[in-house]
């Protein structure tokens, strides 16, 4: 059973909130013969003066008899999610059971075993940053001004780090960091934070990658998002049978629009001419599924939460943001409008995985707390973008900084055709713009598969991604 999580002061009105450290919980599991131990608990984060001010909440995996093995931080994104969807999606021994193509089953839902954990090739940390899951700081006002932000969670988290590979042990372990969505931003934050404190990684793997948020927002004056979102609107236009042919021949035309005639049509903005503006309009409307009267009126520019609403508006229905192969009745009361109500593809998900966790975490790993575990709404205030007030977020050049201290560093990247959240193209983008050594440019290795932002969820990519990612650690893993 955990611990109090506070206990209050003798101090004078108002009480004072003090954290006391807590006990893990161990137990033991067991899959396709492997016996592993689970460690459950929370890690408390200090200040100078040795007080605590957060607890990190962490289950630890490892294989039992194993000597010296891989090992893997893993964290999601939001900010502000807990780690819940690559621990239980694709990583861990247990998973969350959904339908093949990842569509949301019949409640009740069942907690199975992941024949394709990465419990088989590596030992496993699951973090959830302060604000999220059962993670805490003393109160909100530290917790506003010491975590929720790019800065302050890359400190604690790497604190965490720090002080985990201590107490267990694990300084001589090949280091990983697996991150999702803005657990990516993270990862390549914490790549370039850690080397300059002597901790350096093996690799990092980058589910559905964002490092520079220039490429996915959709503010006045910056374009760059249109074309780089562009070949996933394709992908999904395909999917749902709006445009025709081999889907690999019509993303490699599109790739080549996108940056080539749509680019430069964009970049003239009002000194474009009639007719360039009518082939590109046609053009566009063969790739996205739209009508040339809505891309004129939207100034060849749709935005993603148009775009979900727009493509199958005239049946009622929307698409998703996080996986696009997925549908969501429309509102038909305010069908008008021009976003959809919901993320379809966000709604499948967060009934199986959150009530299953909850499951997991307390029965199974003997977790006890009537603390809620904190899906996304834990963190109470704007996330401080730091220096990115002066223009967009972006930690790529951090990871390119730390590529050049560890040249023996890989990166993985994986992403989603479907994914309009963290789009494939924009990935790619942000990767040939890293400005890496040439000598480094090997070290980075990327696939797609043929799902969303969460591609674990579709069997056959949860199969292909585990195998992909063992390769990639037994490639660079060392001796």
């Amino acid at each position: 059973m955990a611990e109090q999580e506070e206990k209050k002061t003798d101090d004078k009105s108002p009480e004072k909130k003090v954290m006391t450290e807590e006990t893990p919980v161990q137990r033991t599991g067991k899959i396709k013969g492997l016996e592993y131990d689970i460690e459950t608990g929370r890690m408390p984060i200090k200040n100078d003066e040795g007080e605590i001010e957060a607890q990190v909440f962490y289950h630890y995996y490892r294989a039992k008899g194993g000597k010296d093995r891989p090992l893997i931080f893993s964290f999601n994104g939001g900010p502000g999610s807990p780690s819940l969807w690559l621990h239980m999606g694709t990583m861990g021994p247990k998973r969350v059971k959904m339908e093949s193509d990842g569509n949301m089953p019949q409640p009740p839902y069942q907690l199975v075993e992941n024949p394709h954990n990465w419990l088989a090739f590596a030992d496993l940390v699951f973090i959830d940053p302060v604000g999220t899951g059962y993670s805490r700081a003393k109160d909100e006002d530290t917790a506003a001004k010491k975590h929720w932000g790019i800065k302050g969670d890359i400190e604690a988290v790497g604190e965490f780090i720090r002080l985990f590979l201590t107490r267990k042990e694990r300084w001589t372990s090949a280091l990983y960091l697996a991150g999702e969505s803005y657990g990516t931003t993270r990862a390549s934050g914490l790549s370039g934070y850690l080397i300059e404190r002597g901790i350096t990684f093996n690799g990092l793997i980058l589910v559905s990658s964002i490092m520079n948020f220039q490429t996915a927002r959709f503010n006045k004056g910056n374009d760059l998002p249109y074309p780089l979102f562009l070949p996933t609107y394709t992908a999904t236009a395909h999917f749902h049978g709006k445009i025709k042919g081999e889907l690999q021949k019509v993303l490699k035309d599109v790739r080549e629009f996108a940056l080539g005639e749509y680019w430069s049509a964009l970049a003239q903005g009002s000194l474009l001419d009639d007719k360039t503006r009518s082939s590109v309009r046609k053009k566009l409307a063969g790739f996205t599924g739209l009508s040339e009267e809505y891309l004129d009126g939207c100034d060849l520019r749709p935005e993603i939460w148009k775009f979900c609403k727009q493509l199958m508006r005239s049946e009622g229905r929307t698409v998703g943001r996080l996986d696009s192969r997925f549908k969501g009745i429309d509102d038909t009361v305010h069908g008008v409008n021009e976003g959809p109500d919901h993320d379809p593809s966000m709604s499948l998900l967060m009934g199986p995985y959150t009530s299953l966790y909850n499951h997991y975490a307390r029965v199974e790993c003997g977790y006890e707390t009537d603390v809620e575990y904190c899906v996304f709404k834990g963190i109470k205030k704007p996330w401080d973008w730091g220096s990115a007030g002066d223009g967009h977020p972006d930690t790529s050049e951090a990871l390119r900084k730390a590529m050049a201290r560890n040249p023996y560093m890989g990166v993985f990247v994986a992403s989603g055709y479907y994914d309009l959240a963290t789009p494939f193209f924009a990935t790619e983008y942000t990767v040939s713009h890293l400005g890496l050594d040439e000598s480094l440019r090997k070290n980075i290795e990327i696939q797609e598969y043929e799902a969303g932002h969460m591609m674990y969820i579709h069997e056959g990519s949860l199969k292909k991604l585990a195998a992909d990612v063992k390769k990639f650690v037994d490639r660079t893993k060392g001796s």
